[in-house]
């Protein structure tokens, strides 16, 4: 059979002057747009990608028709899938959607995905475009060349988030996006295929018999028991903090923006607990020297809740145990005239400072202070130490005495009534030093068993 010749007709195209098609024998024509090989639809000139051939009717979309309808994919055009109740587009040449096995599936054993662009792999087995970033293998997401960790996709609209917008939304999931927890008064977004939040039991669970926490990262178990990232610090096996490969000890996690400090911050705060972070007791969240809020005590701390709520049963518990309370009543059944644990004030002048001291008494110009240290004070920051110390000078410019007291026994194993005894020999020895105005310094420390 005798080869057939194609001949190909090609005008010179003018600037500013309506051309022609390129056409091809037969009658086929070929879109105009530059460096397009694509054929034209109907009578314009340009393919489906340029703006040819039929366009959907929906109010504002420029997007092709399909097959015989008068719509896009996207607003219901070409054929459908044909499982009950669902509307999505047939894939390649069966009749059902991506999500009910319809198209090209991921070819790794037990994988059923569907593959992505002109791979043949689902995006978790490295089909589709991949993340441009440096050392990165995730999936692009949509036309960005990034994926979602490293700013691919739609991006949250709420001013200064860079957080993924989940689906649908225009919003990250902490500021509304996505679906909703259904427990009453609850916000926080639905996990997964649940309809609650991780609180109150969306998500997948623990594994580990009658723990019912959520599972972490790619395995089955919350991380008490071991999901999630762990410490790549040699035989710590603790959880990795954010997006870290540390745990808080080994300096993972947020941490105390104070200079000098490498703690780690707490909750939502910037800074460490010794510095203010956490959860404040509302008593005294304003003054200098807050402490930490305790669930065990409605979000107070046991200092203020005992003097706020004397009566309940909680205080009394705090009353007993107490070692500072301990030290008090010694101190009391030797002594008279001594101040226990109130905020000292001045009036001269609007002062903030509302300094507590365990235990003080005013002697003519000078404060004497004891101060239960428990456990030596180890724990506390040093450079806050020196501040209250200024903090109280600036209240009563006079003398100053401070006992600092350790009634534990990490530092001394001396019995604790031995301790008490020389508490108050020492007590009696200051009290003469200042009746006797021996004591010439501006600032004394003395220290018990520290």
């Amino acid at each position: 059979m005798p080869q057939q010749e194609i001949c190909i007709e090609i005008k010179p195209i003018k600037l500013g002057v309506k051309n022609d098609c390129v056409k091809v024998a037969g009658g086929t024509k070929k879109c105009i747009e530059s460096g397009c090989n694509k054929n034209a639809r109907d009578k314009t000139g340009k393919c489906k990608a340029h703006g040819g051939g039929k366009r959907c009717i929906e109010s504002g979309c420029d997007k092709s028709a399909q097959g015989k309808t008068d719509k896009c994919i996207t607003h219901g055009g070409g054929e459908r899938c044909v499982e009950p109740g669902c509307n999505k587009s047939t894939q390649s040449k069966n009749d059902k959607c991506i999500a009910h096995g319809g198209g090209k599936r991921c070819v790794e054993p037990g994988c059923d995905k569907s593959t992505r662009g002109k791979t043949n792999k689902c995006i978790t087995h490295g089909g589709g475009k991949r993340c441009k970033q440096a050392g990165c293998d995730k999936g692009a997401i949509d036309k960005t060349n990034k994926c979602v960790a490293h700013g691919g996709g739609k991006r949250c609209n709420e001013p200064g988030c860079d957080n993924s917008a989940i689906s649908k939304y225009d919003k990250c999931i902490a500021h509304g996006g996505g679906k909703r927890c259904i427990e009453h008064g609850c916000d926080n977004g639905a996990q997964r295929g649940t309809d609650k939040c991780i609180i109150h039991g969306g998500g997948n669970r623990c594994n580990e018999p009658g723990c019912d926490k959520s599972a972490r990262g790619k395995n089955d178990k919350c991380i008490a028991h071991g999901g999630g990232n762990r410490c790549n610090e040699p035989g710590c096996d603790k959880s990795a903090q954010d997006k870290t490969y540390k745990c808080k000890a080994h300096g993972g996690g947020k941490r105390c923006v104070e200079p000098g400090c490498d703690k780690g911050a707490r909750g939502k705060t910037d800074k460490c607990r010794a510095h203010g972070g956490g959860e404040r007791c509302p008593n005294c969240i304003d003054w200098i020297d807050s402490r930490s809020g305790s669930p065990a005590y409605d979000g107070y701390c046991a200092t203020c809740f005992k003097q706020i709520f004397p009566d309940d049963k909680r205080s009394k518990k705090v009353y007993r145990h107490t070692k500072e309370i301990m030290v008090r009543n010694h101190i009391n059944t030797n002594f008279e005239g001594f101040v226990h644990d109130k905020p000292l004030y001045t009036g001269n002048c609007d002062c903030t400072h509302r300094r507590r001291i365990d235990h003080r008494k005013l002697i003519g110009n000078t404060f004497l202070a004891i101060e239960t240290d428990e456990f030596g004070h180890r724990s506390y920051d040093k450079t806050d130490e020196e501040i209250r110390y200024d903090d109280l000078y600036m209240i009563h410019s006079g003398k100053w005495i401070f006992i600092r007291f350790n009634p534990d026994n990490n530092v001394s194993k001396t019995d604790i009534r031995d301790k008490l005894n020389k508490l108050i020999e020492t007590i009696e020895e200051c009290i003469d030093r200042i009746e006797r105005e021996e004591n010439t310094n501006l600032v004394e420390i003395v220290k018990l068993f520290c």
